[in-house]
């Protein structure tokens, strides 16, 4: 290892080494040449040659004192340096301390059986479950939580493709607003991740329950930061990450609101040179994907932007964007708040959703940026690197065309719906799926479908 003037400061070891040589080498140096002043001076100057021996005994003591004075400085230098350079032991089993190391190093750890098993108390302590698996919580020896996802489903192959699709995707990255992946487990009876743990929750707890609320000021806070994450995975990583299935249940908040976009279960890398990808099938959860996610359109990483568009109009309205519970919702809530703005009545819609007259400002800004991301062209809809400045207010907004002109006039009117459809396979509210029959296509108004018959599937 080499040391620089940055790496060493100098300064507090040159003034230790000056302190311990000037309160005790000169006051050494005093006293001895006062003993050898008074002895000479008790017995008499007789001679020229004893004025001469006594100079050179003040001759000798300095260059003592010098020689200690630089010794003492080595030696402090030594001490302060030495300790920064001792070699790791070359061998070093997995207890915590390593685990906390790789975790500095951002490298995901292997777990085994044991270790998670110890970790979540026999996988006790259940935080929720889906249709791909459950998570626990989990604590170290250290005190150290987390969140242990272990994998399930109705094929290993379907399992290893998530499992493969989470650590090769937000395994390589790290950003504030990205869960963090601390390890995982690949044994044959067990296929597990390791993330850190998020005390609040995931965003859509906040949005359609009344018992817990978010501010509106924190609400567009938290939306700024996930599109920030979602940035980073499309403009900033070495390989371009789709996420596929941006919605408010995958959006998990910290102790302090911050957002984490999570669960890569869907995710695909690309080289950034790809303006397109190709597909087998439709991915992600009905409501929320883009449209031709379902149709035989070129899929971009635009598809992410339309989701993050529909998440936006959920922030707005706190509520779901379609739900017959509600009898105001019988129309799809994204189109409600373009006839708003088309028509110049958004303070109506404000006053609806309960957004108070200080954040009307904000308001608009999300609602023309939501309009922007959810166009039904892929080109036409900016990237997130823009709508983050736009949510920020450092970058004019364009008034937004109407993004949803092709289901108001009917253009697939006059087209057959195909025998099978995606509604075949089984979905439930915020459920991501991934249909991998070629054969399905959708010729009708699809965002509309979805938010319908996904209504209707929960009725």
């Amino acid at each position: 290892m080499f040391f620089t003037e940055a790496d060493i400061d100098l300064g507090p070891v040159l003034s230790s080494a000056i302190k311990v040589s000037a309160k005790s080498l000169d006051r050494f140096r005093s006293v001895f040449c006062a003993i050898l002043i008074a002895s000479f001076s008790s017995g008499g100057v007789e001679s020229t040659g004893s004025t001469g021996s006594i100079g050179a005994i003040f001759v000798v003591v300095s260059i003592v004192v010098i020689i200690v004075k630089i010794s003492i400085f080595y030696f402090v230098c030594w001490k302060r340096i030495c300790p920064s350079v001792s070699p790791e032991p070359q061998f070093m089993t997995l207890t915590m301390d390593k685990f906390l190391t790789d975790m500095e190093r951002e490298k995901p750890i292997r777990f085994n059986d044991q270790q998670l098993r110890l970790a979540t108390d026999n996988y006790s302590n259940l935080l929720g479950s889906g249709g791909f698996g459950a998570v626990y919580k989990g604590i170290f020896s250290n005190g150290t939580i987390v969140a242990v996802k272990v994998l399930y489903g109705s094929s290993d192959k379907r399992i290893e493709e998530q499992f493969k699709a989470e650590v090769s995707t937000i395994g390589r990255t790290h950003h504030f607003n990205l869960v963090r992946l601390y390890g995982f487990c690949f044994e044959r009876n067990l296929r597990a991740l390791v993330y850190e743990y998020m005390v609040n929750g995931s965003l859509d707890r906040y949005l359609f329950h009344q018992n817990k609320t978010i501010g509106f000021e924190k609400l567009h806070e938290i939306a700024v930061g996930t599109a920030r994450g979602i940035a980073y995975l499309h403009e900033e990583c070495q390989q371009r990450i789709i996420h596929y299935d941006i919605k408010p249940g995958n959006i998990l908040l910290d102790r302090n609101f911050n957002p984490k976009v999570a669960d890569f279960g869907l995710a695909k890398l690309c080289n950034r040179e790809n303006t397109h990808i190709t597909m087998s099938g439709g991915r992600g959860t009905p409501g929320y994907a883009a449209p031709e996610l379902w149709m035989s359109f070129p899929i971009t990483h635009k598809c992410d932007v339309y989701s993050f568009g529909i998440l936006l109009f959920e922030i707005i309205g706190r509520r779901r964007n379609f739900d017959v519970n509600l009898p105001e919702s019988q129309e799809w809530f994204p189109i409600l708040v373009w006839k708003r703005f088309d028509s110049g009545q958004l303070e109506e819609l404000t006053i609806a959703c309960g957004i108070d007259e200080k954040d009307k400002e904000i308001t608009e800004r999300i609602v023309k940026v939501a309009l922007s991301c959810v166009q039904y062209r892929p080109e036409s809809r900016p990237i997130m690197s823009v709508v983050v400045k736009m949510l920020e207010g450092s970058l004019e907004i364009p008034d937004p065309v109407n993004p949803f002109q092709h289901l108001m006039d009917g253009i697939f009117a006059g087209h057959p719906v195909p025998s099978q459809s995606y509604t075949n396979t089984s979905i439930s509210s915020g459920s991501s799926i991934m249909v991998t029959d070629s054969s399905v296509v959708c010729y009708t108004p699809i965002m509309r479908r979805y938010e319908i018959e996904l209504a209707s599937s929960n009725g």
